[in-house]
């Protein structure tokens, strides 16, 4: 998909591989599997050539039609209300393009939508940035068959033409902001869904969670050290006996990592919270349980850690699923 919007805008299919070890019969192969970075270079190239521009990332992201996502995608459109297809969503981000770290934060009668750009490289960063911003509006638009009102618009990125953005976003944003936010009003979170299924939803999240596990299965050093984690929840390793299973130094390893566009605590956190998330989601253990299992020597510090994942206590977190089943 990002190739063919390349080539329409005459970027040669070759210029916009090239050093990505992506061949051009793979993009139309439906098994292939792209990761992240060969994904990057694309965008890099593109970027290069077309200019690291917010205006075609906002075009690139409204072809990210549901569909686009498979079974991610009917997993959203099938649940309940827009809060349990927002959650689920960003529970299995990682089988999206999205390339921002997304996150949904309520205060007062507001809901936020954190589109946190920080970890992506500056050269792509206002192209990926609307692209993925825009590409969230069309998740929403086709969850309703209609646009919600957003309240407000934020985004870090200088000023420019408004009109590709109220074209996309329904109002006029406010640029040089120190990170980019949408706002709408919290009620909307409740609202029922259309296609909602909740058979449906069930079966496509389990759907997610094995393809997900498959993921983290092969692939990088990011990858194999979340594998490692996952496999030995509440006896997490420091870095150094973790480059140590690897048969690498420490050093090494913050290397590679930091080159992958992460770091060991980033990853620790990332599994923690998908563990914390999960344990709540069963209803089995007390939170206290979860906070020893999760490696937190009080559960104020778990408390406070999930505040920082979700924004929410693990309490708040729990009470919603409960009222949500």
């Amino acid at each position: 998909m990002q190739v063919a919007f390349a080539e329409e805008r005459g970027l040669p299919v070759a210029a916009c591989l090239q050093g990505s070890g992506i061949h051009p019969d793979m993009l139309g192969q439906a098994d292939c599997t792209i990761d992240a970075e060969q994904e990057l270079t694309v965008v890099r190239n593109m970027c290069r050539e077309l200019g690291n521009e917010a205006e075609l990332g906002l075009a690139m992201g409204q072809r990210y039609h549901l569909s686009s996502y498979g079974v991610w995608g009917f997993a959203l459109l099938s649940s309940p209300t827009f809060r349990q297809a927002v959650e689920l969503g960003l529970r299995y981000l990682d089988l999206t393009f999205a390339f921002l770290d997304i996150s949904l934060q309520e205060q007062g009668d507001d809901a936020i939508l954190i589109l946190d750009d920080s970890r992506v490289p500056e050269e792509v960063r206002e192209y990926l940035l609307a692209r993925d911003a825009s590409a969230v509006m069309m998740i929403q638009e086709e969850l309703f068959a209609g646009r919600i009102p957003l309240s407000s618009l934020e985004v870090r990125l200088p000023p420019r033409s408004i009109a590709p953005f109220e074209a996309v976003f329904g109002l006029t944003p406010v640029f040089d902001r120190p990170r980019s936010q949408a706002r709408f009003a919290l009620g909307l979170l409740d609202m029922p869904l259309p296609q909602a299924n909740p058979v449906t939803a069930r079966l496509c999240e389990e759907q997610c969670h094995q393809l997900l596990v498959q993921r983290y299965r092969k692939g990088s050093v990011a990858v194999r050290v979340r594998r490692r984690l996952l496999q030995q929840p509440g006896r997490f390793p420091d870095m150094e006996a973790m480059a140590e299973e690897l048969t690498i130094t420490s050093r090494t390893l913050r290397r590679q990592l930091a080159a992958e566009g992460t770091s060991y605590r980033a990853l620790l956190d990332e599994v923690r919270r998908m563990l914390a998330e999960q344990w709540l989601l069963l209803g089995i253990l007390s939170l206290a349980e979860i906070s020893e299992r999760l490696g937190f020597s009080e559960i104020a510090n778990f408390n406070h850690a999930f505040r920082r994942w979700t924004g929410q206590s693990p309490g708040r977190f729990r009470h919603q699923l409960r009222e949500q089943h």
